[in-house]
């Protein structure tokens, strides 16, 4: 019995058959296969995805190590300060003093900036009034007197300066 075919060919369905049975076990080869890859690749995205937390986790655990490294000759410099049995204030001052410089060294190496206004024109970006004081040595809206140094990290304000800010002297008034 011939059929005929849905572009209007005729064909024999018992002579067609094995080659639509070889194309059935081939396209059910080909979708085993895709199956196959789609599983290899969602293990590789989860394997990725818990490496990426893992390696998130160790670089916040450890942000810090390098700064720490260079805080250490700090801490070293601090006890043997300590550990002097000599009372001599010169000294311990130059011992401090050199602390501080190494201190500061460090952190200056990782980014941190020192704001130290003096005789500079008041910013209140990176400074924070605490007085105002009436003199006519210094122009007005100048620091005067810094009772607190501030600092920044790669540009951005930790903590401000906390200073007094010149103003022009009132004249009294007669009443």
């Amino acid at each position: 019995m011939t059929q005929t075919s849905a572009e209007g060919q005729p064909f024999d369905a018992e002579q067609d058959l094995p080659a639509t049975e070889s194309e059935l076990e081939q396209l059910q080869h080909q979708l085993q296969t895709a199956r196959e890859d789609q599983i290899r690749l969602l293990a590789e995205m989860d394997n990725l995805r818990k490496r990426a937390a893992r390696d998130a986790e160790q670089a916040r655990k450890f942000a810090g190590e390098r700064l720490l490294g260079d805080i250490v000759p700090v801490l070293d410099s601090l006890e043997a300060g300590l550990a002097q049995s000599s009372a001599d204030p010169a000294k311990l001052r130059a011992g401090v003093e050199l602390t501080l410089k190494v201190l500061l060294k460090a952190v200056e190496n990782h980014g941190m900036g020192v704001i130290d206004p003096v005789a500079a024109a008041f910013n209140p970006e990176l400074h924070q009034a605490m007085a105002m004081v009436p003199t006519s040595q210094h122009e007005a809206g100048t620091v005067v007197n810094v009772m607190q140094k501030g600092y920044t990290l790669h540009g951005r304000l930790l903590r401000p300066a906390m200073v007094m800010v010149a103003e022009s002297p009132s004249t009294p008034t007669d009443a």
